[in-house]
């Protein structure tokens, strides 16, 4: 079976990690190899940068300009280090963010100019695109309520004021109008087993068509 690669977005509090979870433990049971990584992050390489985005001191000062930049070269590292290899070997790989995060992030929410912002994707990435993206989308009230009703400190991005979290969530809507062949939306404001039903037909669905 070829290799197949989804990448899960959404803003804060959406329940990514949970459908990921439920997703592998279905694929696993079935015998599927699945591997999961994380954006940023994933490599010895992009872990440094992740620590450096979302919690070290340092990161307080941070340009968003560097900001865009850092975050593209985790991902050139793991696409090459990681994600094309194991698409090589047949692997279902589940990215937890990817370009459509940055997109959103620092070129919508941060207001980076769109075509600098594509043009340091699509460098970044190498070629390689999702089979499938789905996008878990929660209305801001509510993805502010799961994040602080966690009780723990929040990192930097999470730490971010509420209107820029609907400007991410009004991002991510958009961006999936103008691409609806890859990025497919799913309603995360139900339960965990609702959603993660969803999700499963979708990714079975664009399996069956490959």
């Amino acid at each position: 079976m070829p290799g197949f690669l989804l990448s899960f977005e959404g803003s804060e509090g959406c329940g990514k990690s949970t459908q990921i979870r439920l997703l592998q433990q279905h694929l696993e049971a079935s015998g599927q190899r699945v591997v999961i990584l994380r954006e940023p992050g994933g490599t010895e390489i992009g872990e440094e940068i992740r620590h450096l985005l979302q919690h070290a001191k340092e990161g307080h000062t941070m340009t968003h300009e560097a900001e865009l930049l850092l975050f593209a070269a985790s991902r050139a590292q793991i696409v090459r280090e990681k994600v094309r290899p194991l698409l090589g070997e047949g692997a279902f790989v589940i990215l937890d963010r990817f370009l459509d995060s940055t997109t959103v992030y620092q070129g919508i929410a941060r207001g980076l100019p769109l075509e600098a912002v594509s043009a340091i994707n699509t460098f970044a990435v190498g070629g390689i695109l999702p089979h499938l993206t789905v996008l878990l989308d929660l209305e801001t009230s509510a993805a502010w309520a799961r994040i602080h009703a966690t009780g723990r400190e929040l990192d930097r991005m999470e730490s971010q004021p509420r209107e820029f979290y609907e400007k991410v969530r009004q991002g991510y809507l958009s961006i999936a109008r103008s691409e609806p062949q890859r990025i497919s939306i799913v309603d995360a404001d139900r339960t965990p087993e609702a959603v993660h039903h969803d999700v499963l037909k979708l990714v079975e669905s664009r399996r069956h068509a490959l």
